[in-house]
Parts: C-alpha cells; sequence; structure tokens
C-alpha cells in the first residue's frame, strides 16, 4: 500500500507561503506532460509527410506513450513511496527533457515508437507524484480544491500552450522542434524543485515487486493492443490471445495485490463508492474525447488548409473554457454538489461532441469555436471535482495510491479512445475511392494523401484531394457521435454513482 509521510510541523507546513511557490513547481511538471501531448497532434501531419508511417504506425506513433504510461503509473508511484516523491519528479522530468530529444530526431517510424514508449517511461514518475505532493501540502480542504484547481487549469493552459507554440515552430523550424520545447520548462522545474517541494515518503512501504509492476505493465499493454487491432483490422487470432493474455495478467495483478501484506496497490480503495466513481467517471471522459482530440489538428490543417499557428489559434476555446471553468469547480461543486457539477460538465462535453458531427470540409469556425468553447467547460468542471473527490475520499496515508489510480484512469482512456475512436476515423477513411492512379499509400492517412497529391497531375491530385477529405470527415463524424454517447453514458454513471459525495468544507 502506497502511503505519504506526514512531515512533522505540518501546521506549520500548511501555513507556509513556499507551499504555493511549491505548487507553481507541480503544475510546471503537468504542463510538461499537456505540452507535449498537445504538439504531437499539430505534428502528425509533417511527421507523416516526413517519416512516411503507415496507418497503424500512426496510431502507435499516437498512442503508445499513453499505453506506456498507463502501465507504469502505479509502479512508479510505488516506487516514489520508496525512494520520495520528489526525488522521482526531479529525476522523471530530467529524462523527460532528454528523451524528448530523442523524439525530435527521430528519423524512422520505429524509432520514433519507441522514443515516444521511453518518453512514457519517463511520464510515468511524474504523474502520480503531482497529486499526491498537493494531498501533503495542503491540508485545508478549501486551499486543497484551489490547488486542484489550478493544477487543472495549467493541464488546459498547456493544451493552448502547445498548439500556439508548436504551430508557430513548425511555420519556422522543422517538426522534431515541437519537442524540444520541453527542454526550458523541465530546466525551471528541475532548479525551481530542488529548492521548494518537501521530500515525501513512506517509511515503512515493503518491497517493490518486481513481479507485480510486470504484471501491470503486461496486462494493460495486453488489453489495449488487442482492442486497437481489433477496432483496427477485426477480431483474429493473435488479437485474441493478446487480450486474453493482457486480461490474465491484469488478474494476477489484482490477486497478488489482495494477497501481499503491503501491496503495490491497495485495492480496497474501489469499495469508495465516490472514488470508484470518480475515477470510472474520468476514464470514459477521456475515452470520449481522445480520439476526436488527436484528429482535430488534422481536421484544421489537412481538411481546412489552415497554417499550423492559425489551427493552434483555433483550439484555443477549449484550453481557456478549461482553465475557467477549473478555477471556479470547487466553489461550484460546494455550492451547488459534487454529482450536479460533474454531471453537467459531461453532459455539456458529450452535446458539444455531439455538434460536431454536423462539421464539413467548409464548415465556418463560430461553429466549432463553441463546441470547442463548450467542451473546455465541461471537461474544466468534471476534471477538476473527480480530482478532488478521489484525494480526498481517502486518508493522507493513501494519497499515493489514490493519485496513481486517477492518472492511470486518465492515460488509460486515453490510449483506448485514440485506439477506438482513432480506429473509426482511419478505417473509413482508408475506404474512399479516388480517381484512376490514386496510389496505394495515399489510403494510409490524409497525410500522405497530401504527400502524394504533390506528384500527380493537378486535377487528378484535387480529385483524390476531395474525396480523401470527405472521407475523412465522415470518419469524424462517426469518431464525435461515438465520443458523445460515452460522454452522456458517463454523465449518467456520475449522476448515479456520486450520489451524496461532498467536498471537504474548511473545519
Amino acid at each position: 500500500m502506497t502511503s505519504t509521510l506526514q512531515p512533522a510541523g505540518a501546521t506549520e507546513l500548511e501555513k507556509r507561503p513556499g507551499r504555493w511557490l511549491a505548487l507553481s513547481v507541480l503544475v510546471l511538471a503537468v504542463l510538461l506532460v499537456a505540452v507535449d501531448a498537445t504538439v504531437l497532434g499539430l505534428a502528425t501531419p509533417y511527421i507523416s509527410e516526413d517519416l512516411n508511417p503507415s496507418g497503424t504506425q500512426l496510431l502507435w506513433i499516437g498512442d503508445v506513450y499513453s499505453f506506456v504510461i498507463a502501465g507504469l503509473l502505479v509502479s512508479m508511484g510505488s516506487l516514489g513511496d520508496r525512494i520520495g516523491r520528489k526525488r522521482i519528479l526531479l529525476l522523471g522530468a530530467t529524462a523527460f527533457g532528454a528523451i524528448s530529444v530523442l523524439n525530435a530526431y527521430a528519423t524512422t517510424p520505429e524509432l520514433m515508437i519507441l522514443a515516444r514508449a521511453l518518453l512514457g517511461v519517463a511520464g510515468a514518475t511524474l504523474m502520480p507524484a503531482t497529486l499526491a505532493l498537493i494531498r501533503n501540502l495542503f491540508h485545508d480542504p478549501r486551499e486543497r480544491s484551489l490547488a486542484v484547481g489550478i493544477w487543472g487549469a495549467t493541464a488546459s493552459a498547456g493544451t493552448a500552450v502547445g498548439p500556439i507554440a508548436g504551430g508557430f515552430l513548425l511555420e519556422h523550424f522543422w517538426w522534431g522542434s515541437v519537442f524540444l520545447i520541453n527542454l526550458p520548462v523541465m530546466a525551471v522545474l528541475v532548479l525551481v524543485g530542488i529548492r521548494t517541494l518537501p521530500e515525501s515518503r513512506n517509511p515503512h512501504p515493503g518491497p517493490w515487486d518486481l513481479a507485480s509492476v510486470l504484471l501491470s505493465l503486461a496486462g494493460m499493454i495486453g488489453v489495449v493492443y488487442a482492442v486497437k487491432e481489433a477496432a483496427t483490422h477485426g477480431p483474429t487470432w493473435p488479437t485474441l490471445a493478446a487480450g486474453l493474455l493482457g486480461a490474465a495478467a491484469l488478474y494476477g495483478f489484482v490477486h497478488r495485490q489482495l494477497t501481499m501484506p503491503v501491496p503495490l496497490l491497495d485495492m480496497r480503495l474501489f469499495r469508495r463508492r465516490g472514488f470508484s466513481g470518480a475515477v470510472l467517471a474520468d476514464l470514459l471522459t477521456v475515452l470520449g474525447m481522445s480520439g476526436l482530440v488527436f484528429f482535430l489538428s488534422q481536421y484544421l490543417q489537412l481538411v481546412q488548409g489552415r497554417r499550423p499557428f492559425e489551427a493552434g489559434l483555433a483550439e484555443l476555446p477549449a484550453a481557456v473554457g478549461a482553465v475557467v471553468a477549473g478555477l471556479l469547480a470547487g466553489r461550484a461543486a460546494r455550492r451547488f454538489s459534487v454529482r450536479a457539477v460533474v454531471f453537467g460538465g459531461l453532459a455539456a462535453v458529450g452535446l458539444a461532441l455531439a455538434a460536431l458531427t454536423t462539421l464539413g470540409v467548409s464548415t465556418g469556425y463560430p461553429v466549432l469555436g463553441a463546441a470547442l468553447l463548450v467542451v473546455g467547460v465541461g471537461a474544466g468542471l468534471s476534471f477538476t471535482v473527480t480530482a478532488d473527490v478521489i484525494l480526498s475520499s481517502v486518508p493522507k496515508e493513501q494519497a499515493g495510491a489514490a493519485s496513481a489510480v486517477s492518472e492511470t484512469a486518465y492515460e488509460l482512456g486515453a490510449a483506448l479512445g485514440i485506439a477506438l475512436l482513432g480506429s473509426i476515423v482511419t478505417g473509413v477513411y482508408r475506404d474512399f475511392t479516388g480517381p484512376a492512379g490514386t496510389p496505394p499509400e495515399a489510403h494510409e492517412s490524409l497525410g500522405a494523401a497530401a504527400d502524394a497529391a504533390t506528384k500527380l497531375p493537378p486535377h487528378t491530385a484535387q480529385q483524390m484531394l476531395d474525396a480523401a477529405r470527405e472521407s475523412f470527415v465522415h470518419g469524424l463524424h462517426l469518431a464525435s457521435g461515438a465520443g458523445a454517447a460515452v460522454l452522456l453514458t458517463a454523465a449518467l454513471a456520475a449522476w448515479f454513482l456520486l450520489k451524496g459525495q461532498r467536498l471537504e468544507s474548511a473545519g
């Protein structure tokens, strides 16, 4: 069981001004991860043109990062309990920056996939530490709600900073430059974190169980890989075998945790209805949104012909809405109720995704901008409140385990969302009917079609691009509709599972 050692003089820690400066380091870590996730989507057309990945390889580039993070979060959270959360956060940030360089200079699709996987290992060391340290830094419930709101708002701001900064870089430099923006953020994080963050570890953590680590990693990757392959190519025996092996590994992980004296993850946390409800809401929300987010930059650039910087600005309303909503979410949940705020937020996102099924090749920006603003507000309300519920529903000594589970749900939802909804877009796109002379590689991705068009006669190229864009938008319609259904289902689940849940008030 992971735990957080409360330092001597917790009252003094709670009141010291330095806790807000320490929070700035934690949100920098979140910013680091958020920026990296968003710039990848913006750079995807350029990666497709330069590295020429297949459609399957392109999906792996997009989701292997989340696969690895999802499989390692619990294990890395437990490791942080043993060597210290401050230490693992700073080590992880340093590794994240270094591996970003490998991403920037990848020369083949296989190397890019490997670099993204290694970045996932580094990211897994960052994620559990941030929320657990917030729980340790802020003991006053209202202060903690504000801190979680700032934490969530910074993640949302990263989704705005990433596309805008990435768009600027893509217009002036090569695509690898978007990964190098991690370096200055990492440097500030490490230098300030060394001085401001308190150390937090479990004095009696028990052994770090390597068998549990391997079971967790194998289980997550096996199950998500099987889902992705089945969605893309249909059920096959190798896919079924991977899914069964993954499920068996996860079963072994759970059984081992239930029988170990000091498990990596205390499974009794899931007996708390508020905790389980918040985790499920997060997983379904990210699942429903992530496939759309991954392909939105391609729609803006390759379908509507916007420049990278312009595409980044076009995504800004979602981040602005999420920042504002995140800062107000705790107050709203106390004034109304937890379930009302989460239900309302998720329902709003679901309706906005449903509106995106009306997008066309030439749809004006006001429709898209309004939908993105609603998505941002709804997600900001929901994610902030569920994070607060997860932290406040467990004792401080279990904050590490709770944080790891919360982030695992988020990353697993992202991986499944890209796999399932992304596979819908890819599957529909591949079936487009182009004119005579359409090369086979044009069916791999819209980026590949745009590249192939430069080598065809103008009339043939335009016909092929028109057909490819229409097919891509049709796939986007289906993915948006599926995402809307998932979000509305998540809203209903939250309404029932979060009944009676309340955020703590200052005593």
